[in-house]
């Protein structure tokens, strides 16, 4: 059988190829979000809270009327989420999920169609939440005191500020593949599936290596892979915004080693870019330079091909 077709073609838009659906902002995009808006909303008064989409809202304690008025005193991120602090320490609490997007439009501008779910109107501008698509998974959590963040706060280490130690000692809490480990919540802040394929191709490690079978020197490998990836998306990504906004936020970068990139080179050693495809979900990563040239099972493809399954890139014309 030959396997060259199923290996090597470029990814085709079509409902089956995860790859190309929409994709959660992960830590440098909600950094960036964050960013921009302390500059153009901090300390600016909302004027009104308009909420185009009864789905989105989830919580109503305080109302959005409550908003109007009340002045914006923080912005941060909290995971993948952008937190809004208003005066009277009310918080909105933004979560993009999938397909949810931020976008700013200056006053006088056009809003952003039919896809905007709820809108931040300010004097000088209108921060819209938005969503493509019909799912309606993004959601607004309008809450009241500190104390009511803290079922959105999932425990997970910053990445880019721990420690090596500390990000070790995380890391081999619990015994997970490296993938998934990378992408808990409750274990990394940030982290979802397109910088976890980044970080392992950096590292050189097999996204399907158990944390406990890791050798010092490989978590101190992944531990600088963390922060170098995380880091230069960061900066990268600020220094396209510029004084903009960030408006073409996606996780499928052309600059991307691996992920998203089934099929085509790996810019290292310019082996074809494999993948294991998962619900709606894939990982994306290099055999030769990550897995010693072995393969990884793809449930649905192994188990259709079967005895005829590669077990190495070498076998792959």
């Amino acid at each position: 059988m030959r396997l060259a077709a199923t290996f090597r073609r470029p990814p085709v838009r079509d409902p089956s190829n995860t790859s190309l659906l929409p994709a959660l902002p992960e830590l440098p995009d909600i950094t960036v979000y964050v960013e921009r808006l302390q500059v153009l909303i901090l300390g600016k008064p909302l004027q009104q809270l308009d909420v185009r989409n009864a789905f989105v809202l989830r919580s109503v304690a305080p109302p959005p009327a409550d908003l109007a008025g009340r002045r914006v005193t923080a912005l941060r991120r909290m995971g993948k989420r952008v937190v809004i602090g208003f005066e009277g320490n009310l918080f909105a609490v933004i979560h993009l999920m999938i397909a949810g997007r931020l976008r700013w439009r200056p006053s006088g501008r056009k809003s952003p169609g039919k896809i905007w779910l709820a809108a931040f109107v300010f004097e000088q501008g209108t921060l819209y939440l938005t969503e493509a698509g019909s799912s309606r998974r993004a959601s607004l959590h309008l809450v009241a005191g500190e104390e009511a963040l803290a079922p959105f706060e999932r425990g997970g280490l910053e990445p880019l500020v721990a420690t090596r130690e500390e990000f070790a000692a995380r890391l081999v809490s619990e015994n997970h593949t490296l993938k998934r480990a990378l992408t808990d919540p409750r274990l990394f802040s940030g982290i979802g599936n397109a910088y976890s394929d980044e970080i392992l191709h950096r590292a050189r490690l097999s996204p399907l290596m158990l944390t406990s079978r890791l050798a010092p020197e490989e978590i101190a490998r992944l531990h600088d892979a963390t922060r170098d990836t995380l880091g230069s998306w960061t900066a990268r990504l600020r220094g396209e915004v510029g004084d903009g906004f960030p408006e073409e936020v996606t996780a499928f970068r052309p600059e991307f080693a691996v992920h998203g990139k089934f099929g085509q080179p790996c810019p290292v050693c310019g082996a074809p870019v494999q993948r294991i495809r998962y619900a709606t979900n894939e990982t994306n990563y290099c055999a030769r330079c990550q897995t010693g040239g072995r393969l990884l099972a793809d449930r649905a493809l192994s188990r259709l091909l079967k005895q005829d399954w590669p077990r190495s890139i070498d076998e792959v014309d």
